[in-house]
């Protein structure tokens, strides 16, 4: 493949997967995660990966740390912005803080990423970013309010800057997976319902199959929107 590639909330879950794949292609990856270390221990010596340790919720600082990423590559072809969070509970018992949080690192990250990286797309007339959304971006579910709202907004988002850079040349794609089996469900404790079975769920090397057809479209094509489901349906 030859291209530069960045991905987002890398160290585990869909990320990891994505970026694994990514390396095998043969691309050269910028590994971000809060935690980088997590996936670059696990890779062969000689990896063409690079990790940054940086937290994405911290979004005053985003845009200036992934413009130095994209330099420090010399160029970026491939942004796939995964790195979000969940919360359950009832909207009406929702700290200010928490939604706030939510917000910040699901969807005022991913408008920070954009921005950071755009402008090389632009004089690279190409450019690939996939932002993955959920089914949660389509129907809304009780006790995910938060979590809806910032998915729906990112899929908003999504079709919108996928419109004014189409003529640059840069396709901006979005896939909304239903239920996956990620380590963000054991950061939710308690709260996970137990008629959750998450061995029927999707799997992430699943999704991450599905985002690397994304990524090899021909030129010419684009799946502006990927909605993927476990045959288990809807949790």
């Amino acid at each position: 493949m030859g291209k530069k590639a960045i991905v987002t909330g890398a160290s585990s879950g869909i990320g990891k997967e994505v970026a694994l794949r990514l390396l095998q292609s043969g691309a050269q990856v910028s590994v971000i995660s809060r935690n980088p270390d997590r996936l670059l221990s696990k890779l062969p010596a000689g990896s063409n990966a690079k990790g940054y340790a940086i937290d994405l919720g911290n979004i005053e600082e985003v845009a200036s740390q992934i413009k130095a990423i994209a330099s420090d590559m010399n160029g970026v072809d491939i942004l796939i912005n995964n790195a979000g969070m969940a919360y359950i509970g009832e909207l009406i018992e929702m700290p200010l803080t928490e939604w706030q949080k939510l917000f910040d690192l699901n969807l005022t990250s991913v408008f920070q990423c954009l921005q950071a990286v755009l402008p090389t797309m632009r004089s690279q007339k190409s450019g690939t970013i996939i932002n993955v959304a959920s089914v949660a971006a389509k129907q809304g579910f009780p006790n995910w309010a938060a979590y809806c709202a910032s998915k729906f907004a990112l899929l908003g988002l999504t079709q919108a800057i996928a419109a004014e850079e189409q003529p640059r040349g840069i396709k901006i794609m979005s896939i909304c997976p239903g239920s996956v089996d990620t380590p963000l469900w054991d950061t939710l404790g308690d709260k996970v319902p137990p008629s959750f079975d998450r061995s029927a769920m999707l799997r992430p090397s699943t999704v991450a199959e599905a985002i690397m057809t994304l990524i090899n479209l021909p030129s010419d094509a684009v799946i502006s929107d990927l909605v993927l489901m476990p045959n288990a349906g809807t949790f």
